[in-house]
């Protein structure tokens, strides 16, 4: 008989015709007469109750129906007569996939903490918290693409693999087909890469923004959605090593025009989550984040502050003079940590903020310098629980200020002359920004842990599964 999933069968009226799902047990319980099954596959994260008369069933049959297991249940679907849902299957026929030892399956006890949890990120899809999160940031990815094909933009794929290194960090992981255990080198000791399989150095990209540009720079706006890379060591709830971002990059834009870009795409993103992922965001509003629901619909419901990073100083600097206490200094120059960011957006003015114009020399060698020499056309997305959720500019197009630029900074442009030739080819003034999936998803699901928020984390020292 044809499987019917689970959300569509809550939802079915069509009453006592035979009806066939299959998932994962969430638990059994009941007495000498009837067990009633919690039965659970994925798509939605409410249960399907399963109805089984213990006359119809014998022990042997039941026996392997424990919490984990996975069962096939045909039956008939009837309006339920208990409370805590509209309908339930009075069982005919069992079916066990695959059994689960009750005295060996880890997911059995309830409050399990989250630390705990990603040991098992191979089983943790199956809770409830997890699969919300999930099923939500599939959405989220769907929003995603959604918005951009709706307002003309290309669907751009930038290498994973590259030779260039656009935040300027060096905080890249390298490929290599070389044998570390023997590793040739010139004369000057330093690695000699004429034999490895690109025949120079590459790593993993810390960005698609550079060659990014280069598609807006022809196809007028694009945007990457795709694993980005940082070997940076930071064990902290908001970082990863393996992480996903979404980098539009439009032609004949500017500061103004980003803003309202950057602005309406959130937007969109968290109205999309609202509209459609209410169960999941229930629950967890329910039992991870009691404002979760609200704070989605403050963010939908304003406008954003847009303020400079010198108006921004100016209020940090009074709320010290007030008596606010900050862990890291707030001075003119200095790069904003996440206490300062969130104070402007939670404690000070109520709501998301854009902040703009920051200083050059916190900021990446690539974007537009204002007239004042000092400040760069930087617009950051600040949001509240998270702090930066989007970090974006206008781009430097003119050739000469961009190579003084990189000469200031003394940077090596051998891998970048790609990079360059657009400046010198048909320049254009153009602008872009990067967002951090994951830590859109930390805001949209309300979760404390940017580790809980991807299947599989990649962080300093785990790298497993």
């Amino acid at each position: 008989m044809k499987r019917t999933e689970i959300i569509d069968a809550l939802r079915s009226t069509v009453f006592n015709e035979p009806i066939n799902v299959r998932g994962w047990v969430r638990s059994r319980r009941g007495n000498k007469q009837i067990s009633f099954i919690a039965l659970n596959d994925g798509s939605t994260i409410k249960n399907i109750q399963l109805v089984v008369d213990l006359n119809r069933f014998s022990e042997d049959q039941l026996r392997p129906v424990t919490t984990g297991s996975c069962i096939s249940a045909t039956g008939i679907l009837v309006p339920s007569e208990g409370a805590g849902q509209a309908v339930e299957i009075q069982v005919s026929e069992l079916e066990v996939y695959g059994t689960a030892n009750p005295e060996k399956y880890p997911l059995q006890k309830k409050g399990l903490s989250m630390e705990y949890l990603r040991t098992l990120a191979h089983l943790r899809p199956r809770t409830n918290t997890f699969g919300a999160v999930f099923r939500i940031r599939h959405h989220m990815a769907m929003a995603i693409h959604t918005y951009f094909h709706q307002h003309g933009y290309y669907y751009f794929h930038t290498p994973l693999i590259t030779e260039s290194d656009c935040e300027g960090a060096g905080q890249m992981f390298q490929v290599t087909t070389k044998d570390l255990y023997r590793l040739r080198k010139d004369e000057q000791g330093k690695i000699d890469y004429s034999d490895d399989f690109f025949g120079k150095q590459t790593a993993l990209t810390v960005s698609g923004q550079l060659e990014g540009e280069l598609g807006a720079l022809a196809l007028g706006k694009i945007y990457t959605f795709g694993p980005t890379f940082r070997a940076e060591n930071s064990n902290t709830p908001r970082h990863l090593a393996e992480f996903w971002m979404i980098e539009p990059e439009v032609a004949f834009i500017d500061k103004q025009d980003l803003m309202d870009i950057e602005e309406d795409f959130i937007k969109f993103c968290v109205r999309w989550a609202l509209d459609h992922c209410q169960d999941d965001l229930a629950f967890l509003n329910q039992f991870v984040d009691k404002g979760l629901i609200e704070r989605l619909e403050s963010v939908v419901n304003t406008d954003f502050v847009r303020l400079t990073y010198t108006e921004g100083i100016a209020i940090l600097e009074a709320a010290k003079q007030k008596g606010k206490k900050f862990e890291f200094p707030c001075n003119w120059g200095d790069d904003l940590s996440s206490e300062h960011e969130r104070y402007l957006v939670e404690e000070h003015f109520g709501k998301p903020v854009i902040m703009t114009d920051y200083p050059k020399d916190i900021k990446a060698f690539y974007m537009k310098i204002n007239d004042d020499g000092k400040t760069v056309q930087g617009t950051d997305v600040l949001f509240p629980q998270i702090g930066e959720i989007i970090g974006g500019s206008v781009r430097e197009e003119n050739e000469q200020k961009l190579m003084d630029e990189i000469a200031r900074r003394q940077m090596d442009t051998t891998n970048l002359w790609w990079y360059l030739d657009t400046r010198r080819y048909g320049s254009a003034p153009h602008a872009g920004f990067g967002l951090g999936f994951e830590r859109l998803m930390l805001f949209v699901t309300g979760m404390q842990n940017i580790r809980d928020v991807i299947p599989f984390p990649r962080t300093p020292k785990n790298a497993e599964f």
